[in-house]
């Protein structure tokens, strides 16, 4: 099914337009896809010089900032390089766990064949991220990311090293979470299998805060989608 690209927008001016990036979506075009959809290709339709200032994984939903001229995207590449973009995700993470303002300052190395990312004291390259905690559940904690720096699988990687992998996120170690989990009295219909409450990486990039070319300081929020919803909803009704 094609995206209406105009369905995505949840702030434009002149010069930015800023989306809430649907998971399972690539935010460039992947080589192996020719005829794949991709924000940029979609945005490029909607705004002929539009450029991606940033980029999010394919299973990542959530706050992605598109520039519409050159100007525009120099002034925000600028702000990501010298780390003056205010970048907030949230993660359902395995376990309970008691965050707040958490530093995670380790080198982050990109294993030789891409699928993953690991700490590597040596060759890394330097990597922060911040993590509160939102709310505890009974095993499973929301938890606010703010990355510092902007490597692969940063938030990702850095949550393993506290023991939080993000749940359904096998890369990683996170386990997949049922509503048999959740349910105390949970009874299956006979000859089903029982699917996950949630197919991908539970990561939503929830706001991005930064200057437009008037030096005015805007925050955009982006609301989090169904399967994300639910499985927080879930989460509340259960714990």
């Amino acid at each position: 099914m094609r995206l209406n690209f105009k369905d995505l927008i949840i702030f434009e001016n002149d010069d930015y337009i800023v989306i809430n990036k649907p998971p399972y979506i690539a935010s460039l075009d992947e080589r192996q896809a020719d005829n794949s959809q991709s924000i940029l290709r979609l945005a490029k339709e909607y705004s002929d010089d539009a450029q991606l200032a940033h980029r999010l994984d394919k299973e990542t939903s959530g706050v992605l900032a598109i520039a519409k001229n050159p100007a525009a995207y120099r002034h925000l590449a600028m702000q990501f390089e010298h780390r003056q973009v205010e970048k907030r995700y949230h993660a359902v993470v395995n376990g309970a766990h008691d965050f707040e303002m958490i530093s995670v300052y380790l080198p982050i190395a990109q294993k030789r064949d891409g699928t993953q990312v690991m700490i590597d004291r040596q060759k890394g390259k330097e990597a922060e991220t911040i993590f509160n905690t939102i709310k505890v559940y009974r095993n499973h904690t929301l938890v606010e990311c703010m990355p510092v720096t902007g490597r692969m699988h940063q938030i990702r990687i850095h949550l393993v090293c506290l023991k939080a992998p993000i749940v359904c996120d096998p890369t990683y170690g996170g386990e997949y979470i049922y509503l048999s989990d959740l349910k105390r009295k949970f009874n299956l219909k006979k000859d089903t299998d029982e699917l996950p409450l949630m197919k991908r990486v539970a990561l939503h990039s929830r706001s991005l805060t930064f200057k437009l070319l008037n030096d005015e300081i805007i925050k955009v929020e982006a609301p989090y989608p169904k399967d994300f919803d639910v499985l927080v909803k879930q989460l509340e009704k259960f714990s």
